[in-house]
């Protein structure tokens, strides 16, 4: 018996694949800290 790709099929579980490390990658992202003065955040507050 020959065996035949199914080529739609794949492409669709590739994309599947992709999106779902993609995923993942969001999820695991930490955003970036940045230096962040506390006072002047207190006396804009204070306005």
């Amino acid at each position: 018996m020959a065996v035949t790709t199914l080529k739609r099929k794949l492409k669709r579980k590739r994309q599947k694949q992709t999106t779902r490390v993609i995923k993942i990658k969001q999820l695991n992202a930490k955003p970036v800290i940045k230096n962040v003065d506390v006072e002047e955040l207190k006396k804009d507050f204070s306005k």
